[in-house]
């Protein structure tokens, strides 16, 4: 995220003065402290926090004048306004204010990320782990990432991973519709195959045929551990199981996931544990490497 600079800030209040010329001083003082203190830019976008404008002193404006300003300020062509992430499928509810089209794309390390705004999330927090799977050497590789939401590993594992072979399952409609969309702009549709739904159905499609999976799902992907044992090759491979744990105690969960993972009958090795950013208050969200040996010959 690109905080304010002041330069911006600066003709944010000038903004005001201007618009409310002649209004009460203290009304344009109270204005101005209402100001929101950052926002984030990118591509020719300004989201602004969630609730920033909206109280009803605003109104003594035409909003329609107000967003327009606003933009004009910060040099975008498009605002947005945060909303809540909402429901089983987190999807945001972020309001365009400026602008017509609601398809916006971010770059992060040269991959492009495309979504739609209005309908789809996009997690800030996860940028260092976005990068870390890009910097993998994957080019050997069949790799499947079983939520793979608007590609949020996919993308980085393809673009900058070089992976031979990407699957990624989602059931999220919107979700994938912008998969599909990131997918084309990074030119690396060919070397990736999308499963729609949900990942447990997809039975023989996936089994035995991966080097590495990545199970980014949120609290816990505990629903699919067994569908990603069952896809490892039977040499062996790494998994990559996300979840929330302790921030005090962060052993508990890398215990359950070790022993959840061992009741499958194959070797589990824990190679690394990452904090990954704050969750909730005293939770995080983390990741855990694991090496799962082969299959033995009596399972």
């Amino acid at each position: 995220m690109r905080r304010v600079s002041q330069v911006p800030k600066e003709k944010l209040i000038s903004m005001v003065q201007t618009l409310f010329q002649g209004y009460d001083e203290s009304l344009i003082e109270e204005l101005i402290e209402d100001l929101p203190n950052g926002w984030e830019r990118f591509d020719d976008v300004a989201l602004l926090p969630l609730n920033a404008f909206s109280h009803s002193k605003w109104d003594s404006i035409n909003r329609t004048s107000l967003w327009a300003e606003i933009a004009n300020a910060l040099n975008v062509n498009r605002l947005f306004r945060k909303g809540e992430i909402t429901g089983e499928r987190r999807e945001s509810s972020a309001e365009l204010l400026h602008g017509t089209n609601v398809d916006v794309v971010r770059i992060e390390h040269g991959v492009k990320f495309v979504y739609r705004i209005t309908e789809c999330m996009f997690s800030q927090g996860n940028l260092n782990e976005r990068k870390r799977m890009g910097d993998l050497n994957l080019s050997n590789e069949e790799i499947l990432d079983l939520y793979a939401g608007i590609g949020y590993y996919t993308l980085p594992m393809l673009v900058r991973g070089n992976a031979k072979h990407v699957t990624a399952t989602e059931w999220n409609p919107n979700a994938l519709r912008d998969l599909q969309n990131g997918l084309k702009q990074n030119g690396v549709n060919e070397r990736c195959t999308v499963l729609e739904g949900d990942n447990r159905s997809h039975g023989a499609l996936l089994e035995s045929k991966f080097d590495r999976i990545v199970l980014g799902l949120l609290p816990q992907a505990w629903d699919g551990l067994e569908t990603a044992m069952r896809a490892l090759r039977n040499s062996g491979g790494v998994l990559h199981v996300h979840g929330v744990a302790s921030t005090k105690n962060p052993e508990k969960w890398e215990n359950e996931v070790i022993q959840r993972l061992s009741e499958y009958g194959r070797s589990i090795t824990q190679s690394e544990s990452l904090r990954i950013k704050s969750y909730a208050p005293f939770w995080d969200h983390r990741v855990l490497d694991i090496e799962v040996g082969p299959l033995s010959s009596d399972s």
